[in-house]
């Protein structure tokens, strides 16, 4: 009876750090971390251009639903660029691992993780309409997983980064990112396979203390 319990206490702290339990941002959240984020943009000598980022993302957090979502990155990774720091020319993923694997880190401290990420197996197959560009040789399709929009927020404005962005700038010449909430799922989530991988572990346990 105790190894069930155990599991089953070992699979509640696993969902309270999973899922998300304190509700959408509140409306003081969203205008704490606006003014936060034009404080810094303008330390940044941020482009005129990201003021329009800067209301994308509040209508992301204005509209907050409380739920987990997914945020979809197409990277373009430079062949060689620039070290930021020592001005070597350095391989592009390598410059970019210098800011991927700390922020994957501080994401998985915050309940998030990479979902997806492929590499394309080749260039557009269907594309049209006004405006569309030319495939640009895209490197990564990442799909990563947020407990919610407020860790998404905190991770933004977390200062541990600010040394390390330019790494990301330097070795991603070009990419898209943009949140999306999932609408049909094919494949086992971390809910269903962490409580069978506990389960599957009491059970084993169960089984070597009773002989």
């Amino acid at each position: 009876m105790m190894i069930w319990l155990g599991a089953l206490a070992l699979y509640l702290l696993f969902r309270l750090w999973y899922d998300n339990w304190r509700g959408p941002m509140k409306p003081a959240e969203v205008e704490a971390f606006m003014t936060a984020l034009a404080a810094r943009a303008a330390t940044d000598h941020e482009s005129a251009n990201n003021a329009e980022l800067r209301d994308t993302i509040r209508s992301f957090l204005d509209n907050d639903d409380g739920r987990e979502f997914v945020m979809l990155n197409l990277v373009k990774i430079a062949r060689e660029a620039a070290d930021p720091v020592t001005g070597v020319m350095t391989d592009g993923r390598v410059l970019l691992q210098r800011y991927s694997k700390p922020f994957i880190k501080a994401l998985f401290a915050r309940g998030g993780h990479p979902a997806y990420v492929a590499r394309p197996a080749g260039g557009y197959v269907d594309a049209w309409g006004p405006g569309i560009p030319a495939d640009p040789g895209w490197s990564i399709v990442g799909l990563l997983r947020y407990r919610s929009r407020r860790d998404m927020a905190a991770l933004v404005l977390d200062p541990r980064f600010s040394a390390i962005h330019p790494y990301k700038i330097a070795s991603t010449p070009l990419t898209f990112s943009f949140p999306t909430s999932p609408m049909l799922r094919l494949f086992v989530g971390p809910r269903l396979w962490v409580g069978l991988a506990i389960a599957l572990g009491a059970a084993l346990m169960q089984l070597t203390f009773s002989h």
